[in-house]
Formats: structure tokens, sequence, C-alpha cells
């Protein structure tokens, strides 16, 4: 009895050692781990209730991934003008992320922000009444009236991580614009996929 006894004991050191270590890692992993997500904070990720193209990936998550894809693909920061509007696919400034992001949706945002400008030309002043397609969708000053005018304006407080969803746009005053990235920094604030050359604070956020 008395060597069943001292097994039932051993066995129930074990598992509470076993408990308290894997307590411990899990905590240091939490502590210390570079990248965390919104399921981390006990925030919802929402879903858009459309899929353009049909794929079966909703349209946020297909913006994101769009978004992803261009930063794997790494394209040299370069603005000029190109006829026709696009640049090459290892070319790009800020705005050719958005764009690219758009078409992975389905979306063309070039012939939606040409559309617009024909339609609402006064609300456009870095057009002067003077319409582009060359290089219109690739101003963030057209972006930024552009989604005032067909976007949802969120908020820019940081403290309201669980407002911050992937696949929302962020544009910087007239000078940046990125997309929101699923992954967050320990605090819960998301980082921002964009090309630059420059780092920039936080100013503005809409969400298509």
């Amino acid at each position: 009895m008395k060597k069943i006894t001292k097994i039932v004991v051993v066995t129930i050191l074990l598992i509470v050692t076993l408990a308290i270590i894997t307590f411990v890692v899990i905590q240091f992993y939490q502590k210390y781990k570079k990248v965390y997500y919104a399921e981390d904070f006990g925030i919802e990720v929402i879903k858009s209730n459309k899929d353009m193209d049909n794929d079966g990936i909703d349209d946020y998550t297909d913006i994101l991934q769009g978004a992803r894809k261009e930063a794997e693909n790494k394209p040299k920061y370069k603005s000029a003008y190109y006829m026709g509007g696009y640049p090459p696919d290892n070319e790009g400034v800020c705005t050719d992320v958005i764009w690219r992001s758009f078409k992975s949706a389905g979306y063309n945002l070039k012939d939606m922000v040409d559309e617009d400008i024909k339609s609402n030309i006064d609300k456009y002043p870095r057009v002067s009444g003077k319409p582009d397609p060359n290089i219109d969708f690739r101003r963030v000053p057209n972006l930024k009236v552009y989604f005032e005018i067909n976007a949802i304006n969120l908020t820019t407080d940081l403290g309201r991580i669980e407002e911050w969803q992937p696949g929302d746009i962020v544009i910087f005053g007239t000078s940046h614009i990125g997309i929101i990235s699923d992954k967050r920094n320990k605090k819960g604030i998301p980082y921002l996929i964009h090309n630059s050359r420059t780092t920039f604070k936080r100013r503005r956020c809409t969400r298509t």
C-alpha cells in the first residue's frame, strides 16, 4: 500500500511540475514573441460580406492578402509616370500597394477612381479640372478624396485596438497611404503594409 501511495504522490508531483513548467513557458512566449494577432487580444476580425472575385475569400481578406503579396514581391520604390498608368511589377510607390491589393480582390481601382473623378471633379483639387488617367489613381491626394467619398472614416485612436482591422486603409495626410496588416505588436497595435522610404506617424484611417 505504501508503495502505491508513493507512486501516486510522485505522479501528482510530476503532473503539477509539468503544469507549472507549461504555464511558465506560455507566459514567457506571450511576453517575448514578436508577432501577435487579433485573437491574442480577444479581438474579432471583421469579414466583408462581399466576395467580388468569387474566390471564396471575403474582400477584406483578399485585400490583405494582396498587400502581403506586394510586400513579398518587394518592388523597387520608384516614382515615375507611365503611359497606361501601370508601372512594371517590380516597381512602385505607396499607392501601387493599394490598387494591386484591390486587384487581388477583383476590383479595378484605376477605373473606379477615374469614374469618380468624372462625377466629382470639383472635389479633386489635385486634378485641377484636367483628369489624367495615366497618373490620377496613383496620387495620394486623389485616393484620399476617393475614399472620403466612397468609404467609411474610422478611428485614428491607437488605444482602440479592436477597431483596427486587417485590410483597413490608412492615409497619412496627403503624403502616404498603406494597408493594415493582420500582425500586431505586443500592445495590440497593428503593423502597416506599405512602400516607403520614410517612417510616418499615423493620422487618418478609412476602410472600404
